[in-house]
């Protein structure tokens, strides 16, 4: 057997490389996923002109993918604050458009 404990022969595959055929799968992906890209913002164009707001709706979805969320903040703790001050404007008007303001 070649490869026992101890083999001084082959360093072997680099931590993180890749074996040839996943290489060459993750590749033709890449292809794939690049052909779509040209061809996605006429795509967008038309769902647009046809449905402006599922347009927008897909716009939105996608932006999960870019911009990513942020986190919902709990706050503990009491606010304590009087109110200084209730200003009221009493705006009257009758059916002539006139107004009247105490």
């Amino acid at each position: 057997m070649p490869f026992e404990p101890g083999n001084k022969l082959s360093k072997g595959r680099p931590k993180g490389g890749m074996n040839r055929s996943s290489e060459q799968a993750k590749l033709a992906v890449a292809r794939i996923a690049n052909q779509g890209l040209d061809a996605f913002r006429e795509d967008i164009d038309k769902i647009r002109k046809e449905n402006p707001i599922e347009a927008a709706k897909l716009y939105l979805r996608l932006l999960e993918y870019i911009v990513p969320k942020k986190s919902a903040i709990e706050l503990k703790g009491e606010i304590k604050q009087q109110i200084q001050q209730v200003t009221v404007n009493v705006i009257k008007k009758d059916f002539n458009g006139i107004t009247d303001t105490n």
